[in-house]
């Protein structure tokens, strides 16, 4: 379906044609009519599908067209109020979704401002006196700004809440919930994520109201288009491997993913040490470091990225070709955000993880959650070693046979 079939207006079809976009995705195709009616909304896709702009387009109409009546009828004497309240549960998300409605919105009198935590408080309220019609906001950030009565949401006639199943996961839904306590009773709710589980389809009734239920893809499914890689190897040498991969495959930059903040650490220094231009992200370092970071990942200026799941779903990166798990993620959902930042907008990509014994439980689980068996395979020059995996049976064996021998003993103390 072409864009103009969809019921964006001219202005919104200038914009995206400017960007490259012909034909909308299917997500865009059966979503932005039902915004655009103004429904209630529960949609889910796999991430890098384009959900960004089939909520952002008919969000930008539907206000546009409400500030024009309102101008027109003079019922309002500030016709700047904020319309459209767009809550992202990760500050390197929200800046995504910004830029997007910047884009989206070039060709319209629309004001978009962006509020999260981490950055000047005082310069986003500067940033809000000047007028706002859409605010973009992570949700902490956004309730310091209500308690200081700095900004008023009693005139949003549409919540977007993006990847929903990521802000329940952060623990934002008593967040959530003070929010929307400060929204007018009638408004339009609109709930996107790339998966859906129970807990999802729970809070959904506290928030929309009749929804209409789109699901594009089979419910939490990875891209299509990224081609998944295992490959096996020992803990020890999975730094040695990474170096290895960046030196020797034609990877203009790389996505790396790290557990934990002290292995993105670790990595980074070997990384550089090994001359490969290279950069962590991860909550510890200040918001400045991370955005500047990022915008020169983006610019090409880095080969690698290395990150904890920070930047599982707060990266937009078209060309990006490459994603590497470093270490398996404990929440098998987080996979499947890591490895959609690679394969976005059409584009194919490959996801390679190193994957060491010791995580084949986080394997399991991850492919129990994609319902499908992931080809394990040796990367040449670091095969594990064999020696190192029967010591470890033979041990687990030993352990096995203890914990017998004391449930006997206790078997038998118990019949005493």
């Amino acid at each position: 379906m072409q864009f103009s079939e969809t019921g964006i207006n001219a202005a919104l079809i200038s914009a995206v044609t400017e960007k490259g976009y012909q034909v909308a995705t299917p997500i865009q195709e059966q979503a932005i009519p039902v915004i655009l009616q103004g429904k209630d909304l529960m949609a889910g896709a796999r991430t890098g599908t384009g959900k960004t702009a089939a909520f952002a387009l008919p969000l930008l109409q539907r206000i546009t067209e409400a500030k024009f009546k309102a101008e027109r009828s003079q019922q309002e004497r500030d016709v700047s109020v904020i319309r459209g309240l767009v809550l992202i549960p990760t500050r390197e998300l929200a800046r995504q979704v910004h830029r997007s409605f910047i884009a989206y919105g070039c060709h319209t009198q629309l004001r978009s401002v962006l509020v999260y935590g981490g950055a000047s408080i005082d310069e986003q309220i500067l940033q809000l006196e000047q007028g706002a019609d859409i605010v973009i906001a992570t949700p902490g950030r956004l309730l310091d700004l209500l308690f200081k009565q700095k900004l008023d949401l009693s005139a949003v006639e549409t919540l977007v809440l993006d990847e929903a199943d990521r802000m329940l996961d952060m623990g934002f839904s008593e967040d959530i919930a003070k929010i929307l306590k400060q929204l007018p009773i009638e408004h339009q709710s609109l709930l996107f994520s790339a998966t859906f589980d129970n807990q999802i389809f729970k809070f959904s009734k506290q928030l929309l109201n009749k929804p209409a239920l789109i699901e594009v893809d089979k419910r939490n499914s990875a891209a299509i288009d990224v081609l998944q890689r295992i490959y096996t190897i020992d803990p020890d040498r999975k730094a040695a491997a990474t170096e290895y991969l960046l030196k020797t495959q034609a990877w203009q930059q790389v996505l790396i993913f790290c557990r934990t903040k002290q292995q993105v650490d670790k990595l980074t220094q070997t990384l550089t040490e090994a001359g490969i231009s290279s950069a962590a992200v991860h909550g510890d370092k200040s918001q400045k470091h991370r955005n500047t970071v990022l915008e020169q990942f983006r610019e090409g200026q880095l080969q690698a990225l290395v990150a904890t799941d920070l930047a599982a779903r707060g990266l937009d990166i078209e060309q990006l070709s490459v994603v590497l798990n470093y270490a398996l993620p404990f929440n098998s959902e987080d996979y499947i955000h890591r490895i959609g930042r690679t394969g976005r907008a059409g584009n194919s990509g490959e996801a390679i993880s190193l994957v060491s014994p010791e995580e084949s439980e986080l394997l399991d689980a991850i492919q129990e959650r994609l319902d499908s068996q992931l080809l394990q395979q040796w990367l040449t020059g670091f095969e594990p070693d064999m020696n190192r995996k029967l010591n470890r049976a033979r041990k687990g064996s030993k352990g096995s046979q203890k914990k017998k021998a004391l449930a006997r003993a206790l078997a038998k103390s118990k019949q005493r």
